[in-house]
């Protein structure tokens, strides 16, 4: 099946030039100190190169990941409260989707192709039919969670590929992939899914999964579901040997201590590092960017400011804590420096402007839903400005 042009641009295809700028702007000509407190936003790929850990990493072996339970044994309440996130269930086997355990039967119809979505204790397959001929595959992974919705991969001959539908958890039902096409599909092979080049779906899985990559061979089998402790943290089995033995707790990554613009590529190495959009072309895409949040966030007046760590991802969002959706509970982070009256807190030597309109519920303006076409969700526009009526949309 063929890809929008949209999709074809998440392919990275300028990242050897982005590469090479960015290793003249941070060396000037020397090795590149990547972890050591970067004043530019990387690419992921470089990022990668470094020596300290960095999401989807994979050069670790197997049996350096020690996995959930163990870190729980110490980190209780840290552990307890992730396994509740999204993240944390960014992707499972399809047979264990909550979304499809309460519809055990999805339908959808496409010009002549007609599908359903069967779904029982043991597997879910998708079954397309056109007048007598049917076609299925059983599903064997879902990647997303239940806030949004769900795409499904299965496998043939060896290879991944994208269901051609996915489940939207605003109308509780199926529609198009998001980067498929929306005609008519040409055949069966193009009505049931795409197939995902090795490159691809390499990065899919080491975003949604954890250890599906080790010892840089990819055997998602192998996989912890979802993005667990070490997907964050790295291996734990030095950690854990380093505890056992009274060396102290040490031997694991913090990503705590990171500098701010190093903290927020750290995050971008699976939402986009403002490199990663940049030199992917995704810059002149509308809307659809908007899913890019440290590339929004750091085309920000705020952050170009400051890059400040009062204004990292995790300066707002605790990883180990379910999204908070009440937009008003943000407010305390954007008054640090809107003050309503003194121009922020005095212990913060970044002072600004206080908003003349109101001092609550920050968000609902500054950064506003937006909903892509055809996507069924809104996503939270990190590009923090006062938004003009009838301004476009910067991109």
């Amino acid at each position: 099946m063929a890809r929008s042009p949209f999709f074809l641009l998440l392919r990275f295809s300028t990242w050897p030039a982005v590469l090479l700028f960015s290793f003249y702007l941070v060396s000037d000509g020397a090795p590149a100190q990547i972890g050591a407190g970067s004043s530019i936003s990387l690419p992921t790929e470089l990022r990668l190169q470094g020596a300290d850990w960095w999401p989807r990493k994979a050069e670790a072996p197997r049996e350096a990941y020690v996995g959930t339970a163990t870190c729980a044994k110490c980190h209780v309440s840290k552990a307890a409260a992730q396994v509740t996130t999204a993240m944390a269930h960014a992707s499972m086997s399809a047979v264990d989707s909550e979304s499809l355990r309460k519809h055990p039967t999805l339908t959808f119809s496409l010009g002549p192709y007609n599908y359903e979505l069967e779904s029982n204790a043991s597997k879910s397959t998708l079954f397309v039919r056109k007048e007598k001929d049917v076609r299925s595959h059983d599903l064997l992974w879902a990647f997303g969670f239940s806030h949004m919705g769900q795409t499904y991969l299965y496998e043939q001959n060896g290879d991944f590929y994208e269901a051609h539908l996915s489940f939207y958890s605003a109308l509780q039902g199926l529609d198009i992939t998001p980067g498929h096409e929306r005609t008519i599909p040409k055949g069966f092979d193009d009505a049931l899914g795409f197939r995902q080049p090795d490159t691809e779906i390499k990065r899919c899985f080491s975003c949604h999964t954890t250890a599906s990559i080790t010892k840089n061979e990819f055997n998602p089998a192998h996989a912890f579901t979802g993005v667990t402790c070490e997907a964050c943290h790295g291996p734990g089995s030095d950690h854990v040997a380093a505890v056992k033995s009274g060396q102290g707790t040490g031997a694991i990554f913090n990503p705590n201590q990171l500098a701010p613009v190093d903290s927020v590529d750290f995050c971008g190495a699976c939402h986009r590092t403002w490199q990663d959009v940049v030199g992917s072309g995704l810059t002149g895409v509308g809307v659809f960017n908007v899913r890019f949040a440290p590339y929004r966030l750091e085309n920000s007046k705020c952050w170009q400011k400051t890059r400040s760590n009062l204004l990292t991802c995790v300066a707002c969002h605790n990883p180990h804590q379910p999204l908070v959706h009440d937009s008003a509970s943000y407010d305390s982070r954007c008054l640090q420096c809107h003050g309503a009256e003194q121009g922020g807190s005095k212990k913060i030597a970044i002072h600004q402007r206080a908003c003349p309109v109101r001092t609550s519920d920050c968000v609902s303006c500054h950064m506003p839903k937006i909903e892509p076409p055809n996507l069924h969700s809104a996503f939270t526009d990190h590009w923090i400005r006062i938004i003009r009526l009838g301004k476009p949309y910067p991109n």
